[in-house]
């Protein structure tokens, strides 16, 4: 079976414009043009263009989403993945919609506030499940008490230094003339290692922790999954971050 552009555009609820652009950039080549230069598409199209429309939707740019396509070439498999990050986020934005449903009947009642229930779904203990399954229950409880001990201000630092790197590891990426083993790039890991270090019950922090094995699983992490590779512009990006990063261990 297969739908025409106009079809697959009413569907989707994107427009023929946008399907243009993905077959120009192959990203959603169509399964064929006809005679008359329509294009159509098959389910093995579909498949793609939800992909690329979730990804989306994640906040990848197009660039990124290629790679992610290249990389993970198994649809049902990548599909799994997306649904989780979905769920994730379904169960965050849940919890926020109940938190203003309940500020805004306190309002209309006339009855105190409270404070426990005004920001749920808002902070950064989103990732309390999977930071405890990956690391344990103690490193989420001693990384949410250092975060929860910072002012205001100490946070925005803390978040405006990380931003920085971001940025600074995405020009050096871009720049062809730097390689993972160059002094900048080695510089960059150097100052992500004492990042990684500061940030209470992870691995990177604890003497005795597992420094190694602790950077190398965040590395590939970056690469694998597309929520880390964004903050580096890509799987490009973040495989550059992930082999400066594995040079720089000892």
């Amino acid at each position: 079976m297969e739908w025409s552009i106009q079809q697959i555009a009413r569907i989707a609820g994107t427009s023929s414009r946008t399907l243009r652009h993905y077959d120009h950039i192959g990203l959603v080549p169509p399964s064929r043009i006809g005679s008359n230069g329509y294009r159509y598409y098959d389910e093995s199209a579909l498949l793609r263009l939800q992909r690329v429309l979730l990804l989306r939707e994640l906040g990848l740019g197009l660039a990124h989403i290629a790679d992610v396509l290249a990389q993970e070439t198994v649809e049902s498999g990548a599909l799994t993945t997306h649904l989780a990050v979905l769920k994730q986020e379904h169960r965050r934005l849940a919890r926020q919609i109940a938190a203003v449903e309940h500020t805004i009947a306190s309002l209309k009642a006339g009855e105190s506030l409270m404070a426990e229930k005004m920001f749920e779904g808002f902070d950064h203990t989103k990732y309390k499940d999977e930071v405890t399954q990956r690391w344990g229950k103690a490193a989420y409880a001693t990384s949410d008490a250092w975060w929860k001990a910072k002012s205001s201000a100490e946070q925005e630092h803390w978040l405006q230094q990380v931003k920085n790197l971001n940025e600074d590891w995405i020009a050096a990426a871009t720049d062809p003339s730097i390689s993972a083993d160059s002094p900048i790039a080695q510089e960059l890991a150097a100052r992500h290692i004492a990042w990684l270090k500061s940030v209470s019950g992870t691995p990177a922090a604890e003497p005795l922790g597992d420094l190694r094995g602790y950077v190398h699983g965040l590395a590939d992490m970056y690469v694998s999954d597309p929520r880390f590779a964004a903050n580096y512009g890509g799987v490009t990006g973040a495989k550059f971050v992930r082999d400066a990063l594995l040079a720089h261990l000892p």
